[in-house]
């Protein structure tokens, strides 16, 4: 089976902004007030946690990675208790995908968010049930941009391997699929759209209502 694995922040939802919220009560709770900006901030919220603290304490001293540690494990705590106020799935992601399933194609989800999280996550967003796999952070010893994180995606699906590509929206999904040999295909419509074309994918794509076309293009001949 063809398979097309997803990642998940900044590709198939906006999280960024629950994500500056939970930053934000670390940085509150030791008197510094809200460090991030929700607008300003989007593209490293879409990084993970550990990215956010590390911008946020990067703007006043006497903060560093001990502290980053500390916070990390209070951060994702409270990312839990408030993960889908501010969260949407982007515009006609869903779309795309039930076509992409139409077509035979088999779909998954390979993030660097825990997987608890995300799977907890895309319930809420009513749509889990939409993907054949889910592998999170810490589904295996690797993570993004390991290879074996993307294949434990499609082989969970019942994939093959060599006929897959990755939808993303990072260095990072551009760097596993190079690893993993495979077409990366980068979304423009999140905070770092304009930096997707740098990374040389194999395509770029402005709207979900591309996808489905552009994988049958790359894909064609596997």
């Amino acid at each position: 089976m063809r398979s097309v694995i997803f990642d998940l922040d900044g590709t198939l939802a906006d999280t960024s902004g629950d994500l500056i919220a939970a930053a934000n009560v670390c940085f509150e709770g030791l008197g510094l007030g809200a460090l991030l900006d929700p607008a300003k901030d989007a593209g490293t919220a879409l990084r993970g946690g550990r990215a956010m603290l590390s911008l946020g304490f990067s703007r006043v001293d006497g903060f560093g990675e001990d502290e980053i540690l500390r916070q990390y494990p209070v951060l994702l705590e409270t990312y839990a208790k408030d993960i889908d106020t501010h969260t949407v799935m982007y515009d006609g992601a869903m779309d795309a995908v039930e076509a992409l399933k139409s077509a035979g194609y088999g779909v998954g989800i390979a993030t660097n968010k825990p997987e608890g999280l995300a799977e907890e996550l895309m319930k809420r967003l009513g749509v889990r049930d939409a993907f054949a796999s889910l592998v999170g952070a810490d589904t295996l010893p690797v993570r993004k941009p390991d290879p074996e994180h993307l294949f434990e995606a499609v082989r969970r699906l019942g994939g093959d391997t060599a006929k897959t590509c990755l939808v993303g929206d990072s260095d990072t999904d551009r760097n596993t699929a190079l690893a993993a040999g495979v077409p990366s295909i980068l979304v423009t419509f999140g905070p770092s759209g304009e930096d997707m074309a740098a990374l040389k994918p194999e395509a770029l794509i402005d709207d979900f209502a591309e996808l489905p076309s552009v994988v049958e293009r790359l894909l064609a001949g596997a």
